[in-house]
């Protein structure tokens, strides 16, 4: 089969999602116990799920997983983990400020994703199978309470001492 456009845009996303439940989980990881490691456990759940629907569709339209852009994915959040952890800025609540910001960008990413395909249901019927508007709707929904961590965190992270 030949690659198509779709193949590479699905393969990007991938490597974002992998990026993305990593971070999620590193933040839940970072602040097990508290409030914000709570949420962050539901929403790294969330955001596995969704990764995992886009493999689904991805192997329904016969893309092969590009391991290399995935393998990226995951190096990227794992250099990242020295900038969010607060290691690099000795600053650990501005690093889990930086990452929920990442992850709140990310997640935007995720939501066009989705906006984007359903575009494309009258081309691809395993697109069309996809319940579009639940995925949009969840993604709006997590980047809405990642935000609302980021923004309480903000002031912590960014006011003088």
């Amino acid at each position: 089969m030949a690659r198509r456009p779709i193949d590479s845009y699905l393969n990007d996303h991938l490597a974002g999602a992998t990026l993305g439940c990593d971070l999620a989980e590193h933040i839940r990881s970072m602040n097990e116990g508290t409030p914000l490691g709570e949420v962050m456990a539901s929403v790294a759940a969330e955001i596995e799920k969704d990764r995992d629907t886009l493999r689904q569709l991805m192997q329904r339209l016969e893309i092969s997983e590009n391991r290399v852009k995935r393998a990226g994915g995951w190096v990227a959040e794992k250099v990242s983990r020295v900038k969010f952890s607060g290691l690099s800025s000795g600053e650990p609540e501005l690093g889990t400020f930086m990452a929920l910001e990442g992850l709140s960008l990310g997640i935007e990413g995720k939501a066009d994703l989705w906006r984007a395909l359903a575009q494309v249901t009258d081309e691809f019927a395993p697109v069309a199978a996809l319940d579009l508007d639940e995925l949009i709707a969840r993604a709006e929904s997590q980047r809405s309470v990642v935000e609302r961590e980021r923004m309480a965190c903000a002031r912590r992270a960014l006011a003088d001492s």
